[in-house]
């Protein structure tokens, strides 16, 4: 069976979805590029430019995630009441001005003003993005379409950590500059290019003031099957994001392994998905999205349990191919099925509550991981992050049984005819 897809696949993929989707696609393979320049290397550049260990270094980046989940929330609310197109403009401009400003920072004391700085501005656009996504493609689409924003996003993680781990050897301040340009870029491309997508509110309809726009977020909370996905996925999150912070410190302290042997190990896995995905896609996308994501757990156990039992690099590259599996069948499922929870009105809100999947394990689990890292054996680490995965199967499992049945959790919606695709491109 050939996993690689083909010119004709790829010929077919690109015909089938608007060229505003495209587009966004494009920025946001430029924009990764500058956000994996950096971020991969984010805790190694604290616990080298401040002298502080993992714990204070896992607090400040918790602190950070806290103030974005509230930037988020902000965000998302004002996705509902003003649109994508502005929201995402203003939070590129922002994010890059906050950013420079972290690398400028040299003195400890000022850091945590300006954490809380970049934590606002950094997630303030984050549920536009993911809200335009569901604006421009029907249901049938997203989880195929969430697929390909992780496959260009992949590409970026190919090209950035392998030479950001080159750039930070030499200037990690030259990474912050590198991003805030990039991200400037990206936005003026958005302004240029990128149309409003916001659906357009029934004739006659009264304008939501901004307190409804706020108030909006009980209905969200009051929605107890998607807060019960929610919880599943913190959980979930809250082993997979270690890979990004506190596995580079690990392997350091621990193994001996520098920022390049870190990189070369996040290259991997991007390359993996830029190979895999689109087929991976196509095998899950007719099955049950809980039991997907269930399944994307079992490999998250697996992966994460191997670093507290190998020591050998060859097998921590098998460990992050393990848990790359369980990535690519877990990133396009769970966006898929965010977006299928939220009622067209409220997609801003409730992408912005999604976001809180990743928001408040990025806010927690630094700082719990280092305590656990220089307080008791380092290896403990990861028997405990398999056994929160393992909580997370069974919570996916049972939405599953409660949820399954349900049209929009069966991935089992038929697509429209080429005809009617067409008439589709020309509408976009």
């Amino acid at each position: 069976m050939n996993h690689l897809i083909s010119k004709t696949d790829l010929a077919k993929i690109y015909h089938n979805f608007p060229q505003r989707f495209w587009i966004v696609v494009l920025t946001g393979f430029i924009d990764g590029i500058g956000g994996t320049l950096l971020f991969p290397f984010f805790a190694l550049y604290i616990t080298q430019k401040f002298q502080v260990g993992m714990t204070q270094a896992g607090l400040l980046l918790g602190l950070s995630s806290f103030f974005g989940l509230v930037g988020s929330t902000i965000g998302g609310a004002l996705t509902d009441k003003f649109g994508r197109r502005i929201l995402i403009i203003t939070g590129l401009v922002f994010s890059a001005l906050s950013t420079l400003a972290f690398g400028l920072v040299n003195d400890l004391s000022l850091i945590i003003p300006v954490i809380v700085i970049v934590g606002l501005l950094s997630n303030f656009s984050n549920p536009a993005h993911n809200a335009m996504i569901a604006d421009i493609l029907p249901e049938e689409k997203r989880q195929e379409g969430f697929g390909i924003l992780r496959v260009v996003h992949n590409i970026s993680w190919i090209i950035g950590p392998t030479i950001g781990g080159l750039v930070a050897a030499r200037s990690f301040f030259a990474l912050f500059v590198i991003d805030a340009v990039i991200s400037c870029i990206v936005a003026v491309i958005f302004y240029r290019l990128i149309p409003e997508t916001k659906p357009t509110a029934p004739a006659g309809s009264k304008p939501e003031g901004m307190l409804d726009t706020f108030s909006g977020y009980s209905i969200v909370l009051k929605d107890l099957p998607f807060m019960g996905f929610m919880f599943a996925s913190i959980l979930m999150m809250m082993v997979y994001l270690q890979m990004y912070n506190t596995l580079s410190v690990f392997l350091r302290n621990e193994h001996g392994v520098d920022a390049q042997g870190y990189g070369f190990l996040l290259t991997v896995s991007a390359i993996m998905v830029v190979l895999f995905q689109f087929w991976v896609s196509r095998q899950i996308k007719t099955r049950p999205p809980f039991l997907m994501m269930a399944l994307g757990g079992f490999f998250y156990i697996i992966g994460f349990g191997m670093f507290g039992f190998v020591a050998a690099y060859t097998l921590f590259i098998t460990a992050l191919i393990v848990i790359t599996i369980g990535e690519m069948i877990v990133m396009p499922t769970s966006q898929a099925l965010a977006a299928n929870f939220a009622p067209e009105d409220m997609r801003g809100r409730y992408m912005a509550i999604f976001q809180l999947s990743w928001s408040i394990p990025a806010t927690i689990g630094p700082g719990a991981a280092g305590y656990i890292l220089d307080n008791f054996n380092p290896n403990l680490l990861w028997y405990v992050g398999g056994l929160i995965c393992g909580l997370s199967v069974l919570g996916f499992y049972a939405l599953h049984m409660r949820l399954g049945r349900q049209k929009r959790f069966t991935n089992k919606i038929e697509a429209p005819p080429q005809d009617e695709l067409a008439q589709m491109e020309i509408a976009a």
